[in-house]
């Protein structure tokens, strides 16, 4: 009896697990918001950009399965650090190759959609793109790319205050800018990003695959000195929009059971405006984005700030 008591409350404890883990979601790499006008267009070539993003996310819902709100948490996650990039003259199938890399650091690094996220500005996962393709035509723009996140910030299982998620991340790019006129000011762009996570750190623990398309519909105005002869400035602006699915189950071994949580899913809307002032080639942009049906994850608002600085190499 005693055998058959403990049987019944292990099936019911699992059950429930079961019950409060289905709407439960692993978070992937990928930073939505980081991409937006003319994301399917690469930096022009024998160039070197020297960049500082700063990222931040408030979460201002907790949406279930049926996109209903279940917690209002009191997160904010912030990213910033340094990226460079690199655009060259050498040829990969008639597209110009690039490559860039960031070093950045985070706090309060959202695992998945639990509230219990705090944690101190530390170093987090590292970013590298060892390849990016780019193509420019008379009236579209085409990229690739393949980027890797590398698991250098903090995790341990269970614990609040990580600083990275604690697996290798792979992942593929591929997008258009469609440019509308002949002076390329009108455009729309977007660009398809496709995740492969590993196992967690420690863990037979995996996210599942995962899928986000970012771009927006923007128009560029030139900016012209006093004599009005040269432009001194290009402005930037437009709508901007994402969207990410959880294409695959996450994995989360419970015993001998794998759970196999709902997969989520969220979409955003917002405006981008960014200025490059030629004489000095230093760039300022930003971006914000207000997210919506959201499900199985939090529901907020993205702002994504960008300094820069461009080294042009071009050969005189």
């Amino acid at each position: 009896m005693k055998a058959k008591i403990i049987a019944q409350s292990f099936v019911t404890a699992t059950l429930l697990l079961i019950s409060f883990s289905s709407s439960a979601q692993l978070k992937g790499g990928h930073i939505l918001g980081s991409m937006g006008l003319q994301s399917g267009t690469q930096a022009p070539e024998n160039t070197l950009s020297v960049y500082v993003p700063g990222y931040i996310y408030s979460a201002s819902s907790l949406r279930d399965s049926h996109g209903d709100k279940v917690g209002n948490p009191d997160i904010t996650m912030f990213i910033t650090g340094v990226g460079a990039s690199y655009v060259s003259d050498f040829k990969i199938l008639g597209a110009n190759y690039g490559a860039a890399m960031l070093l950045a650091g985070a706090s309060n690094t959202i695992q998945g959609s639990h509230t219990n996220t705090k944690s101190d500005f530390a170093f987090t996962d590292m970013y590298i793109v060892p390849l990016q393709l780019g193509w420019h035509n008379k009236r579209a723009d085409f990229v690739f790319s393949y980027q890797m996140y590398l698991p250098t910030g903090k995790y341990e299982l269970g614990a609040s205050d990580n600083s990275g998620l604690g697996m290798f991340m792979n992942e593929f790019s591929a997008g258009t800018t469609v440019f509308f006129n002949d002076k390329k000011t009108f455009h729309f762009s977007a660009l398809a990003s496709y995740e492969i996570n590993g196992k967690k750190k420690d863990t037979d623990i995996k996210t599942g695959d995962i899928i986000s398309i970012e771009g927006g519909l923007g128009k560029t105005f030139y900016c012209m000195n006093t004599e009005k002869t040269a432009p001194k400035g290009i402005l930037n602006t437009g709508l901007i929009y994402y969207l990410q699915y959880k294409v695959s189950e996450d994995k989360i071994p419970v015993g001998s059971i794998v759970l196999e949580p709902d997969k989520d899913k969220v979409a955003g809307l917002g405006a981008e405006v960014n200025y490059l002032h030629i004489k000095s080639m230093t760039t300022a942009g930003f971006r914000w984005i207000g997210e919506v049906n959201a499900e199985n994850r939090f529901q907020g608002n993205t702002f994504f700030i960008t300094l820069a600085h461009t080294f042009s190499f071009k050969k005189k």
